[in-house]
């Protein structure tokens, strides 16, 4: 059985998700806002209307945004920060609904962080570790490389929920704050929704994989 058969639905999957990320972002970034605000005027009036010590700071590349927990900062690339596009908009909040989650100590998010560090290194130990133990006929190291892997699985089905729940506080506190008009919400719903295709295609590659280590390398293929 065929590591195609495995990877083939999570790789269409992600063709699909780029293609759809890119094309709904482009669509509603030729889209301006009603209000006139831009990605970081609504990143800082959602913080400043929650109390949030958070700075909004630029960051270059592009969809390069993030909330960085340590220093307690959104960073939005420029085409975020200073459009005052629906899809610029979409992303700030979303970006500042990780700062909520952060705020509320959201458990998942919480988990999240503290996987950084060890999917780190799963992430870049684990398939060697699985190709010595395989050559070397070590069961021992076969196994630590799956259950290193299935850190780095473990890692993505975390992230999932993460990103979805701060897409549905970005889409509330958007409306709830007068952000955006009640016809401008389904293009922020659009973007966000393209993003998360991104987050699950990326879940169900690590799953797939996962799966065709365990029967390639235990040897769940003998007949």
């Amino acid at each position: 059985m065929g590591y195609l058969m495995f990877i083939l639905p999570a790789l269409l999957l992600s063709i699909y998700a780029q293609y759809k990320v890119s094309s709904t972002f482009n669509k509603y970034s030729q889209v301006l806002s009603s209000r006139g605000t831009t990605g970081a005027d609504v990143a800082g009036t959602i913080l400043r209307r929650n109390n949030l010590a958070v700075k909004v700071e630029p960051v270059a590349g592009n969809l390069s945004d993030h909330y960085d927990p340590q220093s307690r900062t959104v960073r939005l690339s420029e085409s975020v920060f200073r459009s005052n596009s629906i899809s610029a908009i979409g992303v700030a909040a979303h970006e500042v609904g990780h700062a909520l989650q952060h705020r509320d100590h959201y458990g998942l998010l919480e988990i999240r962080h503290k996987l950084v560090p060890v999917t780190n290194f799963s992430s870049s130990a684990s398939f060697p570790i699985l190709l010595i133990g395989f050559f070397l006929n070590n069961l021992g190291l076969v196994y630590l490389g799956i259950i290193l892997f299935s850190v780095v699985v473990l890692f993505h089905l975390v992230t999932l929920p993460v990103e979805i729940n701060a897409s549905r506080r970005a889409v509330a506190l958007l409306s709830e704050n007068g952000l955006v008009s009640n016809a401008e919400l389904p293009g922020v719903k659009s973007v966000l929704g393209a993003a998360a295709l991104t987050y699950l295609a990326a879940t169900l590659s690590a799953v797939s994989s996962l799966l065709y280590y365990l029967l390639i390398f235990t040897g769940g293929n003998d007949n």
